[in-house]
């Protein structure tokens, strides 16, 4: 579609009816060119800018601003730069130095009101030259923007009176200016925690995207006088390469935002989840399911980290050339390779890595060594970028290179000194194959909140906080375990292969499992060895999964368990690998249940491995145990022991097993209070119980209690993580909540008693539930999760187990509990498990005879659940 140039228009032409209609040909036009992939985004960007100039120069004519002398129209920010993207902001500046006139004033609000009319976000500021001069030396965005001012029409001679002041040593000298910048690049990197990897990233601002490019060009345009990426490589402030790859960074950004401004309506530079799929397509990355999202954030990840490498290395030899110009700090030689420089190492030789590439492992084996050592010298970082990009084979294919590597995984240092480097400064892609193929691998869900190569190295940093004593509280049983650990170069081997296979297709676990075997072999690890570090790789997820999606207080869990781990050191290198593993999926997501969790299966697990695997633990005796304890506890509350007889003959057996002796004197001393047994009575722990907040119903056994519950407890954005549902032989319910509040935290006290009385106002002995939903979170809904469930055997035949994968939508749990009981289906005990957007839930059951459901009963809940959620959530 062809567009007209608005200096053509003629001045009946300039209404706004008409105008909107140019706009709207010529934004057409760049939809339709954008979709042409041969077109350059670059020229789509400037092609916009000069629609723009053309447009304003033909609005200021019109408005008759040519007749006022020093009257100047100068784009600025990014518009100065000559770079528009659809919803970018156009920044203009009106100079001149009578600007107090009625006359200009008028012509100043007609002109900026038919801007606004026609739906442009324009910024403008109206400002005399020593306005303009003194504002800025007072503010750093006016300073930045000045800096970037471009002439549009007017006066040229009073513009070029700007350049002239705005670029005088006056006027920001070059070392506060830099200094600034580099202060603002600080600031805005800790607004999204110094990651490139945020699930949804803001394109411009986000650490390694285009601001930091911007960054590089401002400082470069201040002190240098370079006024682009070009003029900097040609003042040799950038080499070739670097150029070419900071164009090819800026072209892919660019095209991402600009595909990103199509779909929007509104100004906004943010990679939702609800925009990801849409911009993915039009970009063509196309796939099945979530494969073509994927795709481009790999892509996008990928160049952030290019750019971040970049920026870090540019702002080091501009540090040196503004703030230490002619200042150089002695050398000090390690060896004869490497020497270091203040805190910075360097190479010795231009071209060492090239000629030999093992090398690059000796390097952070001495950054592993010295403590003074934080980082890589500028010149050293471009020749390793230079060697790593002219590599014809890995690194590890190097034998030399091989054992320096598996020295590193065995330097007591190199967990929190020399892998985060490595992996920065691409090392880690330039060794391991199979690692430079997760290089920006993210998922499309909520719950990875990292690439897999940033997850991994995360969770290198969390083992190594296992050693430091401060840390005890958190990771109690790791930081017990891991100083104990011989072999912890098995340990981090395992950690940098978990997730290796990922978005290979197939089973990641087994895959990866396959490479480390391979790569322990090839480094001259034993087979016992190789063979350990295989199975962490394959087993994983199984600790995770066993302590938050089974039920690990039932005795054959555990003995099923601890036969897959098979003896204590498999153990203790499981469970230092899984708490690293989900402490650092999600900042959110280790909290005190799952640390409850994970210990109780540790110390279950290795109590079975310590009596023999062949003598399981006798159940009569754990429940004369927890009675005889429990009974001690409430004879010394004043108690007889025929009250408290009297009231467990109502109990069954189970009840004793499911319970420790504390939790059953705490019911039987607030039940035995409890004046009036028709009543219902409800406790809170005011401590937290096994790191959540503990709920005890006793109430009469009602089809819909769970249910009821589940519906209030979510109204108050409170979370059920697990459920013991029991009744008395007088039927009489004896549920067990354990529940965390919004923010994964133990119910606060103060809360708990209003927490209370709204569950006793729900009525529990009601027939029916009525489920009020909260609005689900924004992000929530552009997910979608296929409403599914599998039926799995027991050992004893006599109860179902039932797995539930659904969308975690608000209301769900409720759902799921009407539904129960609607179908005569009773529930015994529930592990609620959320996965991002997923709720991965388990469920034991009976019919209402009492024995495990048949394959009709399973049947018609499957098909009741599927409908009833589906409604839920539609």
């Amino acid at each position: 579609m062809n567009y007209t140039s608005p200096l053509a228009l003629s001045d009946q032409q300039l209404t706004i009816a008409e105008l909107k209609q140019q706009l709207t040909i010529f934004s057409q036009h760049q939809i339709t060119s954008f979709h042409q992939q041969n077109i350059p985004v670059s020229d789509l960007v400037f092609e916009r800018s000069h629609y723009f100039d053309q447009l304003l120069s033909r609005l200021w004519h019109f408005f008759k601003f040519e007749q006022l002398p020093n009257t100047t129209l100068i784009a600025v920010g990014g518009y100065g730069r000559s770079e528009l993207h659809p919803l970018s902001d156009i920044d203009i500046l009106i100079l001149n130095n009578d600007n107090l006139s009625e006359s200009f004033c008028q012509k100043v609000s007609d002109f900026v009101t038919l801007l606004w009319d026609l739906k442009l976000e324009v910024g403008h500021s109206v400002r005399s030259l020593d306005e303009c001069i003194d504002i800025g030396k007072s503010d750093l965005t006016v300073a930045t923007n000045l800096q970037e001012a471009r002439y549009i029409c007017g006066d040229k001679e009073f513009a070029h009176q700007l350049k002239l002041s705005i670029h005088s040593d006056s006027f920001w000298p070059s070392e506060a200016f830099y200094q600034a910048k580099i202060d603002e690049q600080k600031k805005r990197h800790s607004r999204y925690h110094d990651t490139t990897y945020n699930l949804e990233p803001d394109i411009k601002s986000s650490p390694g995207g285009l601001r930091d490019i911007h960054t590089l060009s401002w400082i470069a345009r201040r002190h240098f006088g370079a006024t682009s990426l070009l003029e900097m490589s040609q003042a040799g402030f950038l080499t070739d390469a670097e150029y070419r790859e900071l164009v090819e960074c800026q072209e892919f950004l660019w095209r991402v935002r600009f595909a990103l401004h199509i779909e929007l309506k509104r100004y906004d530079n943010r990679l939702t989840f609800g925009h990801q799929p849409q911009v993915a397509e039009r970009l063509g990355f196309i796939g099945e399911g979530n494969r073509g999202v994927e795709r481009m954030m790999k892509e996008f990840y990928r160049t952030l980290r290019r750019v971040a490498e970049l920026n870090s290395m540019l702002l080091k030899i501009f540090d040196e050339a503004i703030i230490h110009q002619g200042e150089q700090e002695e050398a000090i030689i390690i060896n004869d390779d490497f020497q270091r420089r203040g805190r910075l190492i360097e190479a010795r030789k231009p071209a060492l890595f090239q000629a030999r590439p093992a090398t690059i492992l000796d390097m952070f084996l001495l950054i592993a060594n010295d403590s003074t050592i934080d980082g890589v010298a500028p010149p050293t970082m471009r020749q390793l970028r230079t060697a790593r990009r002219r590599l014809n084979r890995f690194l590890c294919e190097i034998p030399e290179a091989r054992d320096k590597f598996i020295t590193l995984t065995q330097h007591p240092n190199a967990l929190h000194k020399a892998f985060s480097v490595m992996h920065r400064l691409g090392v880690l892609s330039a060794y391991l194959p199979q690692w430079s193929q997760i290089v920006g691998q993210m998922q499309f869900d909520l719950f990875h909140a990292y690439t897999v190569d940033e997850h991994s190295m995360r969770l290198l940093k969390h083992i190594n906080t296992f050693s430091e004593p401060e840390n005890r509280k958190k990771h109690p049983i790791c930081c017990e375990v891991y100083p104990k650990i011989i072999k912890k170069e098995l340990l981090i081997i395992a950690a940098i292969f978990h997730d290796i296979a990922k978005g290979r297709g197939g089973d990641h676990s087994e895959l990866g499992a396959v490479d480390a075997y391979e790569f322990c072999i090839n480094h001259g690890l034993s087979k016992p060895e190789a063979n350990l570090v295989a199975w962490l790789v394959k087993s994983h997820l199984l600790m995770s999964v066993t302590a938050q999606r089974r039920d690990i207080y039932d005795p054959d869990v555990i003995t099923e368990f601890a036969k897959h781990v098979r003896d204590e050191e498999r153990l203790d290198y499981l469970v230092c690998l899984t708490v690293a593993d989900i402490s650092a999926t999600n900042p959110e997501l280790w909290n005190s249940w799952k640390r409850t969790l994970i210990a109780d299966l540790y110390n279950a697990t290795q109590r079975a491995l310590r009596r023999g695997l062949e003598n399981p633990p006798d159940m009569r005796e754990r429940i004369r145990h927890n009675q005889h304890m429990s009974s001690a506890q409430l004879r010394a509350e004043g108690f007889t022991q025929w009250q408290i007889d009297n009231l467990w003959r109502r109990f069954k057996a189970d009840y004793f097993l499911r319970h420790t002796h504390q939790q059953i004197a705490w019911h039987a001393s607030n039940l035995l209070n409890h004046s009036d047994k028709e009543k219902s009575l409800i406790l809170i722990s005011k401590n937290p119980t096994r790191g959540g907040t503990e709920i005890f119903i006793y109430s009469k056994d009602q089809a819909h209690l769970f249910a009821t519950v589940a519906a209030e407890l979510d109204r108050r954005s409170i979370t059920i993580y697990d459920a013991q549902i029991m009744s008395s032989k007088d039927g009489y319910a004896l549920d067990t909540f354990m529940v965390l509040d919004q923010n994964d935290d133990p119910i606060d006290e103060d809360r708990q008693q209003r927490l209370i009385d709204q569950l006793y106002a729900v009525e529990l002995e009601t027939q029916e539930t009525h489920i009020k939903t909260r609005r689900p979170p924004r992000q929530l809904q552009h997910f979608t999760v296929k409403t599914r469930m599998e039926f799995l055997p027991t050992k004893t035949g006599k109860r179902t187990l039932m797995e539930f994968v659904a969308l975690d939508t608000p209301g769900l749990l409720a759902t799921v509990g009407a539904t129960f009981a609607r179908l005569g289906v009773n529930l015994h005990a529930a592990k609620i498990t959320t996965i991002g957007e997923r709720a991965e839930d388990l469920f034991i059951l009976t019919s209402e005879t009492g024995g495990r459901l048949d394959e009709e009963k399973q049947d018609e809940l499957k098909t009741a659940l599927i409908e009833n959620v589906d409604n839920l959530i539609n």
